[in-house]
């Protein structure tokens, strides 16, 4: 059962206590790559939603997205790795996103920076 609620704030404090406790952030891919969405806050953005539960990613492997499945990141790579690259592509990533696909749009160094206070 998931632990995702309709609260975009509450579910990024979720994000951030579960990844740092387990080491892994999820995200969905196939052959072809990530899910990658258009921002709803920004014109001509692209966002790529990441979740702290395999579960919550797996949930999003359906409909359009049948064919990916969850795989995880190691949250190292992901914080030296990932979050630079999205930064220099202009990408943002969506943390917990619900079951519709909803939540806060993050910039990279956002993240980088609430991972670096709490750590």
């Amino acid at each position: 059962m998931s632990q995702l609620g309709n609260d975009p704030q509450q579910n990024y404090r979720l994000f951030l206590e579960t990844i740092q406790q387990t080491g892994k952030v999820w995200g969905v891919t196939n052959d072809d790559g990530w899910i990658i969405c258009d921002s709803e806050e920004f014109e001509d953005t692209d966002v790529i939603p990441f979740w702290s539960d395999k579960a919550d990613a797996q949930a999003q492997c359906c409909d359009e997205w049948a064919k990916f499945e969850p795989q995880s990141i190691d949250l190292v790579s992901f914080v030296e790795r990932w979050l630079p690259g999205m930064a220099e592509d202009g990408v943002l990533l969506g943390p917990n996103w619900n079951s519709d696909m909803t939540g806060l749009e993050i910039e990279p160094a956002e993240l980088a920076d609430e991972l670096l206070d709490e750590a």
